[in-house]
């Protein structure tokens, strides 16, 4: 059972008694999904590293963790700060620049086993001089591009050719590799022309590096909707999926989820059905974000979790309109809906504080204590 009660007094409140927005989590969902990650990591003897990118939450993490989770994955200074709390496995899956931000990551605890993803040799050799001016060995994945074309070296020869440069820094080590399978966002049934290809790259890229002296360690993966078949591509050692705690409306539009595990809603309040074929709420684009559906087909920025026929069609920053018409239920003014988001991480993020319910009863809540751009 999910550990994130807290004392009686907290466990009072009724949705009712909440001001809207505000962001949800149902706990027997979120139960759920965790279970289901870590217990396909263990079937298939993956190491799970989860990006906090998503909960940004210590008490979330402590439950990963608790599962099994061999560490944590961070995109910020700011998520290593806060995760070094609760782990001493941390990595760091950004390319990592600026003199103010290698301060901050040098000063993690010693108790932190450091890792950072890097691409270039500027970066390897600006995280080199940081490491060496705070004596601290921090070791060094090479990010690789195998199809997501944002960042990454763009061969197995430049990964070597990195790999080995990392090893002729003091005090780097070269740990392996990592890629992001961003670009496989089709549904999961019709992943397999892709899953090909990331195979035979995976299989390419570990052949050059043993063949140049380089031996990977690790080869990290992430990306929840291809995490569930990262088993299928060889080598791969680790995973690094971060939506699946909550899930959200892409994620069950890919079949990487059902919609009964979408754990994380936005709770709103109809505050106006005067315009006929119409409802609006409180949530906005300040609520929801306005990001659209990716790589999948779907209008709108989220839907309702009961009513999913029921989307969000436009916004401004405080209002959000229901198109009903593929509905027949009609709303009155002060009902209280639950709002499926198209992204959840963004969503996430524009939250102080995540309320942890079951049904009607809130159990339980906790801080987006990761929240910041850096």
């Amino acid at each position: 059972m999910l550990t994130l009660r807290t004392d009686t007094a907290e466990r009072l409140a009724q949705l009712q008694e909440l001001e809207t927005p505000c962001a949800l989590v149902d706990l027997d969902r979120l139960a759920t999904n965790l279970d289901r990650m870590a217990s396909y990591a263990v079937l298939h003897g993956l190491a799970l590293r989860p990006h906090v990118k998503t909960h940004k939450s210590p008490r979330i993490a402590a439950e990963q963790l608790r599962l099994g989770a061999v560490g944590l994955t961070c995109a910020t200074p700011r998520e290593l700060e806060v995760m070094s709390d609760v782990s001493h496995d941390l990595l760091l899956a950004y390319p990592l620049l600026g003199d103010s931000k290698l301060k901050r990551v040098m000063n993690l605890p010693r108790s932190v086993r450091l890792t950072v993803g890097l691409d270039s040799m500027i970066a390897v050799d600006a995280l080199g001089e940081a490491a060496e001016a705070a004596d601290r060995d921090v070791e060094v994945l090479v990010e690789v591009d195998l199809g997501m074309h944002r960042v990454g070296v763009q061969s197995a020869a430049e990964a070597l050719a990195l790999a080995l440069h990392i090893r002729s820094r003091p005090l780097l080590r070269f740990a392996g590799v990592m890629f992001y399978p961003g670009h496989i966002r089709e549904h999961v049934q019709q992943q397999d022309q892709n899953l090909d290809r990331l195979r035979a790259d995976v299989s390419d890229l570990i052949d050059v590096l043993r063949r140049g002296g380089v031996e990977a360690r690790v080869v990290s993966g992430g990306s929840t909707p291809a995490a569930w078949r990262m088993h299928e591509v060889q080598g791969v050692t680790e995973v690094r999926p971060g939506t699946y705690v909550y899930n959200d409306r892409t994620t069950a539009a890919l079949g990487a989820c059902a919609w009964d595990d979408c754990a994380f809603t936005v709770l709103g309040t109809v505050v106006s059905t005067a315009v006929p074929g119409q409802a609006v709420v409180d949530c906005g684009a300040k609520a929801l974000g306005r990001e659209p559906m990716r790589g999948v087909e779907g209008e709108g920025f989220g839907a309702l979790l009961d009513r999913p026929e029921v989307v969000v069609t436009r916004m401004s920053e405080e209002h959000g309109v229901l198109d009903l018409s593929a509905s027949s239920w009609r709303p009155r003014v002060g009902e209280l809906v639950r709002i499926v988001p198209n992204h959840v991480c963004i969503v996430v993020h524009l939250n102080d504080v995540i309320h942890g319910v079951r049904g009607d009863q809130v159990e339980a809540s906790w801080p987006v204590a990761a929240r910041g751009r850096t």
